[in-house]
């Protein structure tokens, strides 16, 4: 399982580093505002997370190859990526939101804390990277607009079907398999099909 787990913090830090370069040159910054913003999407939702867990040092701190890779693949997509379709930027974002998701249950249930704060340790890993990239982009964060497609939402429902299927005693491989699918389909299909939640 650590095996997996040390991929998947992978993938999620290489596809929110993207999310986030992606980001910095919509907004027209320089290369040292685009590794900024990759950094702060990439880490930021862990951090939180290892820090309310009391998990220290922090997961990038441990292993310098983290950041190595987060300003690698940030680099190559500020600078190659020049007409990537704003339209595809919630691809890597929803892949980042997905797996983070999942990394935070996992990391809350094997120090035996409740369902309930597991999944909350899921949906904080998952979306605060991106509150942190909006804030510092200087707007409103996406997962806080009445006009924003499922976010959130997405992170809470997949992490408790996670959740769920390792209570089932279900194979936790598995189960972080469809939890993952879950959260990444529905923030895909939220945005497509611009759905969002009911407004007051």
């Amino acid at each position: 399982m650590e095996n997996i787990l040390f991929i998947l913090t992978y993938i999620a830090v290489s596809a929110s580093a993207i999310s986030g370069a992606l980001e910095a040159r919509k907004n027209e910054m320089d290369i040292v505002g685009a590794m900024t913003i990759a950094f702060v999407t990439a880490f930021g939702g862990g951090t939180i997370r290892d820090l309310l867990l009391g998990r220290t040092p922090i997961f990038w701190v441990v292993d310098p190859l983290f950041s190595i890779v987060t300003f690698f693949v940030a680099f190559i997509t500020f600078y190659r990526f020049n007409n990537f379709p704003t339209h595809l930027l919630n691809v890597p974002d929803a892949i980042g939101l997905s797996v983070f998701s999942i990394l935070g249950a996992t990391y809350a249930m094997q120090l035996n804390l409740s369902g309930i704060v597991a999944i909350l340790m899921g949906v904080i890993t998952g979306i605060f990277g991106g509150v942190l990239r909006d804030l510092l982009c200087n707007r409103v964060p996406n997962v806080f607009r009445h006009s924003t497609e499922l976010y959130a939402t997405c992170s809470f429902i997949g992490t408790g079907i996670f959740i769920l299927l390792i209570w089932l005693q279900i194979n936790p491989f598995i189960a972080s398999v469809v939890g993952g699918f879950v959260i990444l389909s529905l923030r895909l299909l939220s945005v497509q099909f611009k759905i969002t939640l009911p407004k007051p």
